[in-house]
């Protein structure tokens, strides 16, 4: 059986974006091993938090909304783009119910922000940089991304054979977002940064047995193309199989104990 991973439409507001970017994420969690099950954004509460319960892992995908700063203890900036309501109580259901249950998490781009800022951390809300960080869909390869050679995703890119050597090895992402992670939430760490800029660009979870990583770019654009893209989606299903053959065995046992049904 494949592992059910929670999918959140994009966006509540636009949805010539949330039809144009949400097949990108469900051709990536099939390939990948997954089934994508779309939580609508609009539905109540209640259903929401149900229909989680049935799944074994959280892809939070990008928006062209940002959180809003009130969250976060900040201003609203001139430039940040409008707060989306029913995806952020969407992104806080499912991540509530992914922390507690241990359920492994993928956060892309504005997942990555909203995590950030639901661990209580905080974000740089208009990116000043001689780095084009919103360079587009079009653009496969924006800049430049330094990988802490320690973390879990430096594993995951090396089971790839996509990483290089190195101190601080590098890979070219593509990128199109305008804010990004400041103080990092608790329970968070950095683990990748673009050394032009600083710019933090992905970041772990700190628990070894809890599956937390969130990327600043999109590999779901890239999936068929480019290996690191792919072998990213593989470790975050691969994790969501294992949660879930766990959650098998601790049922198993459950109902071997003497007068348990």
């Amino acid at each position: 059986m494949k592992p059910r991973i929670a999918l959140p439409v994009p966006n509540s507001h636009e949805q010539d974006y949330a039809a144009r970017a949400l097949p990108h994420y469900e051709h990536s969690i099939l390939q990948a091993g997954g089934e994508p099950v779309i939580i609508d954004v609009t539905a109540a509460s209640a259903a929401i938090a149900q229909e989680v319960k049935t799944c074994d892992g959280v892809v939070l995908p990008g928006s062209p909304a940002d959180v809003d700063p009130e969250k976060y203890g900040a201003l609203r900036h001139p430039r940040s783009a409008a707060a989306d309501v029913l995806r952020d109580n969407t992104d806080e259901l499912l991540l509530q119910d992914a922390y507690n249950m241990r359920k492994p998490i993928f956060g892309i781009c504005y997942g990555m922000q909203s995590l950030n800022v639901w661990r209580t951390g905080t974000l740089v809300q208009d990116l000043t940089s001689v780095v084009q960080h919103k360079a587009g869909r079009a653009v496969i390869e924006a800049h430049p991304v330094a990988i802490d050679p320690a973390s879990r995703l430096a594993g995951i890119l090396r089971f790839a054979g996509v990483l290089p050597d190195g101190a601080a090895p590098t890979i070219n992402v593509n990128s199109n977002h305008h804010q990004a992670a400041e103080i990092l939430g608790d329970g968070l760490r950095l683990v990748a940064w673009c050394p032009v800029d600083q710019v933090k660009e992905a970041m772990e979870g700190t628990d070894e047995d809890h599956f937390v990583l969130c990327v600043q770019w999109h590999p779901e654009r890239t999936y068929d193309v480019d290996p690191a893209s792919r072998v990213m989606f593989q470790a975050f299903i691969r994790a969501a199989a294992d949660w879930h053959q766990r959650l098998l065995l601790k049922q198993k046992d459950f109902e071997s104990v003497p007068g348990k049904r």
